[in-house]
């Protein structure tokens, strides 16, 4: 009995310890394998750089801060998708909005403009007769003539010696008629009326002194001669305005052109009278595209009767009735689209549990309103992004998905490549390199009205890191005007004359160019030219002032694209609120 106790006793020793040892170890090793696999799916990220992804901890190859965990992708998400949290979505503003066919409610078309004179109710006074101008009492541009009113009175021997051969002749008229009638006749071609050569013949009494007077009554819009001055027969004196009517030249891109008859109602507003609308109709539209700018000038006749309107004014025209060619369409607001090239993209919201996003390539017809026919890439019910779509776009490009920069996805460069070691190149590397232009001694004048032209382009600059279309376009037609005013008779030496003209030339390019379109994309585009003439000039004639000229890296297609700034922080004009900071100071012109 004692010997089958013990053997139980050992027994239950036995199976205990090979509990603990077999038991324990299977656990063991299946926390072992457990762990093995989290970690093995386990994705490293940089907190600075969310598109370095790395299968192990370490640290980041382009900032060298160690690596921290990623969040693990959501199952189910395609390749292409991504997804924001609902807390970044509220901090960016990002909203979305369900598209659907129908018709749009506010179809009215905005047009940019300006107030032109009346070309038809133009006038040039000119001088019937040779001569010297004695005295000219039109004193100042922009005064006002009445028909009849005597503009100058003029010294002309022709006309002294016309006035005596008529005195003589009126003596003879019954002898010799034919030559009466003869010198009669050549004072009315000098536009003598018969009041006046009734006086003269009457008197007998020559005038040294002759008077013009106005043929129409209007606004004198231009001085072509001074006091003292030689006149010719038939020289033009004055150019005088009737601005009672007066035109509204609005811009009309080529893709609407389809869109506008003559007859359509237009209202017009602008800044001078801001809770006031003018009404008028379409008069003219121009048959020849402008090849430079790609738009077709729309004319709407005005009436000026109380002088609102000042020549060089802008204006906005909104055309409604504009409708699509079918009776039902697809419509996106503009502010979902965003272009490049040819291409135009939308981001569709695929989720509504958790945001989840996509790039989607549209094609685009007709602009109606603030919005656009969808051909293609959308159907009804899609829920896409119209607000913060920078955003969105960013965040794709920052995940190596789809993107509007980046069509066939995977990582992108941030610029900041090179700060560690790590080689990049553009795809167009001759084109990003930054040129060094001798410095050429110019006047302080010159530099002070160059430095003018430069506070324009800052404005313009800064409409653009605020995507502000309608700044821009102000902002470029200001530099317009300022560059104009720049003296190039201040450039005595012909070697800086010669480096002026093509910059000048190429700077005017660029900012007409800006000034004719309010798509933002196509500002920033000729905003990329604009700043390369800009540089060049900078470079070469100075402006008694620091510039910093700064890079960034993404632009143009990843080709890069320089800029001018007044403060060495990056502020990037090229992409806005989505990347303000992207960019570095590339050099420093003193």
């Amino acid at each position: 009995m004692k010997k089958y106790i013990i053997f139980a006793v050992l027994l239950a020793v036995g199976l205990f310890f090979g509990w603990m040892i077999f038991g324990g170890s299977s656990t063991s090793d299946d926390e072992h394998s457990h762990t093995e696999i989290s970690k093995t799916n386990q994705m490293w990220t940089c907190s600075m750089h969310p598109q370095i992804m790395q299968p192990e901890p370490g640290d980041c190859p382009i900032c060298g801060m160690d690596l921290i965990p990623a969040a693990s992708s959501a199952e189910g998400l395609l390749a292409d998708q991504f997804k924001l949290s609902k807390n970044a979505m509220a901090l960016a503003n990002i909203q979305t909005s369900i598209i659907g066919n129908g018709q749009i409610a506010n179809n009215a078309i905005k047009l940019s403009g300006k107030i032109v004179e009346n070309e038809e109710a133009n006038t040039v006074q000119v001088s019937y007769f040779s001569g010297r101008i004695e005295r000219l009492y039109i004193n100042f541009t922009g005064e006002k003539v009445r028909k009849g009113q005597v503009l100058a009175t003029v010294y002309s021997p022709e006309l002294y010696a016309a006035q005596q051969e008529l005195i003589t002749a009126a003596s003879l008229k019954e002898s010799q008629p034919a030559l009466y009638k003869a010198i009669r006749n050549k004072l009315k071609l000098w536009k003598l009326s018969e009041n006046q050569i009734n006086q003269i013949e009457t008197s007998g009494k020559v005038k040294e002194n002759f008077p013009i007077y106005a043929t129409v009554s209007g606004t004198v819009s231009e001085k072509l001669v001074a006091q003292g001055q030689a006149i010719k027969q038939g020289q033009p004196l004055l150019k005088i305005a009737n601005l009672n009517t007066v035109w509204a030249n609005f811009d009309v891109y080529e893709n609407q052109i389809n869109l506008f008859k003559k007859g359509q109602e237009v209202t017009v507003t602008t800044n001078a009278y801001p809770n006031t609308k003018f009404e008028g109709t379409v008069d003219f539209i121009d048959p020849i595209l402008d090849s430079s700018t790609r738009t077709v000038k729309l004319r709407v006749v005005l009436n000026n009767k109380n002088d609102t309107f000042k020549p060089g004014m802008f204006v906005e025209g909104k055309i409604k009735g504009i409708s699509s060619s079918k009776e039902q369409f697809l419509s996106v607001p503009s502010s979902a689209v965003l272009w490049t090239g040819k291409r135009s993209v939308v981001y569709i919201k695929t989720n509504s549990t958790q945001p989840t996003f996509e790039m989607r390539e549209i094609t685009l017809g007709n602009q109606i309103g603030d919005y656009y026919e969808v051909l293609e890439g959308l159907n009804n019910g899609a829920e896409i992004v119209t607000n913060g779509t920078f955003t969105v776009d960013a965040a794709a490009q920052l995940q190596g998905k789809k993107s509007m920069m980046n069509k066939e996805g995977g990582k992108v460069m941030t610029g900041h490549e090179g700060h560690l070691g790590m080689e990049t190149k553009s795809p167009n590397a001759n084109e990003n390199n930054l040129k060094t232009n001798k410095r050429i001694e110019v006047s302080s004048d010159f530099q002070n009205q160059l430095k003018l032209v430069f506070n324009e382009y800052i404005q313009l600059k800064d409409a653009l890191v605020k995507d502000d279309s309608v700044k821009g376009i102000t902002a470029a037609k200001k530099l317009l005007n300022t560059l104009s005013k720049v003296d190039m008779k201040l450039l005595s030496d012909d070697k800086a004359h010669n480096h002026w003209m093509p910059f000048e030339k190429g700077i005017k390019t660029a900012a007409t160019a800006i000034s004719n379109t309010s798509a933002i994309a196509t500002q920033r585009d000729h905003f990329k030219n604009l700043s390369s003439n800009f540089i060049e000039t900078l470079q070469v004639f100075g402006i008694n002032e620091t510039v910093f000229v700064e890079f960034c890296p993404m632009a143009d297609n990843n080709k890069g694209a320089y800029w001018l700034s007044k403060e060495e922080k990056v502020i990037n004009p090229y992409y806005g609120e989505a990347m303000l900071t992207c960019g570095e100071v590339k050099q420093v012109i003193k």
